[in-house]
């Protein structure tokens, strides 16, 4: 079902771009009070979360927090919702996805697209803690095509009490490719090249810890410096090293649309149609949903945007405050 926006772009934030660089280049936010935590994976790596909130108060809800391709939990759309969730007497707990913490995980294996193990096994360390807890979950861009993607894989075995995701990348093929024209081209630069020194920290890491194995498995994907489009690094790196058989068949498997339709979590998605990172064709139909699954379409608001108000001195960030609102909503039903 799509829902009528109550955005409204600042008049002086109208251009797409300007909606997306804004935030991200000149809003400071200042830490919230949180506190880290080192899980254990499976496969013998580790995940960093960071907490906030009343971390005894069990009964409160608890919100996780994706963010997006090269981001962490020091994102400022992360601190910026923690926040807010914190002022609505909410719990967060933000995910920093394989190796963005702020130091390099100890396996050749990455964070991308699709990988939904990840948030799947927080989900159950979450639940075995506390079995009759309130858990909701949000977002961002990558974050928020891993998270739709895994509530479509799961459907009614899940347990969450509503969901949100934020400027998703629904089909991963179109919005590489979108990448490749015009300035959109300014956003590929600058996310390749901080891929490309996760991937460089990466190697030295493993060289560092000792695991030549998966040291050898980074030096076997070449030399890097000249990738200069998504599709190249995802068949390069991100097919190599996670068992797809080409940048075709990850963007296949990978892209959130087509699990739309087995959600069965109380959903919002936020999109602008002016997304730079993608175009129009990407955004779900209301046949792509299911039942549980709203999409509020924003005309403006840029990727991860949405900066409203009418005082260039004064902006009001929208979008945290809708998310929060939306949780609050689905709780008080």
């Amino acid at each position: 079902m799509q829902i009528k926006t109550t955005f409204k772009p600042a008049w002086w934030l109208k251009n797409a771009h300007l909606q997306t660089l804004y935030p991200a280049m000149f809003r400071k936010i200042p830490p919230p009070p949180r506190h880290r935590e080192r899980l254990i994976t499976p496969d013998n790596d580790f995940l960093d979360i960071d907490w906030c909130g009343d971390h005894e108060n069990k009964s409160l809800p608890l919100i996780i927090l994706l963010h997006g391709l090269t981001g962490s939990s020091d994102s400022v759309y992360i601190k910026a919702l923690q926040h807010s969730l914190l002022k609505q007497n909410m719990r967060s707990v933000a995910l920093n996805f394989r190796g963005c913490s702020g130091e390099s995980n100890h396996v050749a294996r990455c964070y991308h697209s699709g990988d939904t193990q990840d948030i799947h096994f927080l989900y159950q360390t979450l639940r075995e803690r506390e079995p009759e807890i309130v858990l909701g979950a949000v977002g961002f861009s990558l974050g928020g095509n891993v998270l739709l993607k895994w509530l479509g894989e799961q459907g009614s075995e899940v347990s969450l009490f509503a969901a949100v995701a934020v400027s998703v990348p629904f089909l991963l093929n179109v919005c590489a490719s979108k990448l490749d024209r015009g300035f959109s081209k300014f956003y590929r630069a600058n996310l390749l090249r901080e891929l490309k020194i996760y991937i460089s920290e990466k190697h030295k890491k493993l060289e560092a810890i000792g695991n030549h194995d998966d040291a050898r498995k980074i030096r076997s994907l070449g030399d890097l410096s000249r990738i200069s489009s998504f599709w190249e690094y995802d068949e390069r790196v991100v097919a190599k090293l996670h068992g797809y058989k080409n940048a075709h068949d990850y963007y296949s498997r990978s892209s959130s649309k087509q699990f739309l339709k087995t959600v069965t979590v109380p959903t919002l998605l936020i999109h602008a149609i002016d997304d730079p990172f993608m175009t129009k064709q990407v955004i779900p139909k209301c046949d792509d949903l299911s039942v549980f699954v709203q999409a509020e379409i924003c005309e403006n608001g840029g990727h991860v945007g949405f900066v409203s108000g009418k005082n260039p001195f004064k902006p009001v960030y929208w979008l945290e405050t809708r998310i929060a609102g939306f949780l609050l909503g689905v709780i008080k039903k």
